[in-house]
């Protein structure tokens, strides 16, 4: 796997893991801002992802990382997965939510992840009963080889949401997708 990133100079950045979907060899070397501590609650962990524009109703995990230093995937193919060493959904900076596009046997939960359109709601539900929206704002599709960490991982004035997953061609020699798709969504 790939080294983490270095922290951003002058900005509290901690590194994040590479982002890497079974079935996908990411060359993500990702950053982002973490929250600053206030005297304020922090909100509840994630639960639940509904995005109604493609049919998406799935329960979130809490991941952490791997052997390698990795974000440790999901390991049902139904289920999406939020990184909770960085920041929850609703605080300020991109909360990051992955999926795997498919599996072994057929589309998994970010399957039609590409499909969504500037203005689409996403909805993250969480475990206290209440939820968060967001708008899509837009989807972008980057080489793995040439995945632009600093913009999808760096800090934000307000709270953001990053939702990836594996895409493009499949590569039947590796076993892995060459890019990945990213939705940019902000705060509704």
């Amino acid at each position: 796997m790939h080294p983490l990133a270095p922290s951003l100079a002058g900005a509290a950045l901690a590194a994040f893991p590479a982002l890497a979907p079974a079935g996908c060899d990411s060359a993500v070397a990702p950053v982002t801002a973490r929250s600053s501590p206030s005297i304020h609650r922090r909100p509840a962990r994630p639960a639940r992802i509904v995005i109604p524009a493609i049919g998406v109703d799935a329960r979130v995990i809490a991941l952490g990382l791997d052997a390698h230093g990795a974000l440790a995937v999901p390991a049902r193919f139904d289920r999406a997965g939020w990184w909770a060493g960085g920041v929850r959904p609703g605080e300020r900076g991109p909360a990051v939510i992955d999926g795997h596009v498919d599996s072994k046997t057929g589309p998994a939960v970010f399957y039609r992840l590409p499909k969504l359109r500037r203005g689409d709601r996403v909805i993250v539900r969480r475990r206290d009963g209440t939820s968060v929206r967001f708008t899509v704002r837009r989807t972008a599709h980057y080489a793995k080889a040439h995945f632009p960490a600093r913009r999808v991982y760096g800090p934000t004035r307000r709270p953001e949401l990053r939702l990836i997953t594996c895409s493009g061609v499949f590569d039947r020699s590796s076993g892995h997708y060459l890019d990945n798709t990213v939705v940019y969504a902000t705060t509704s």
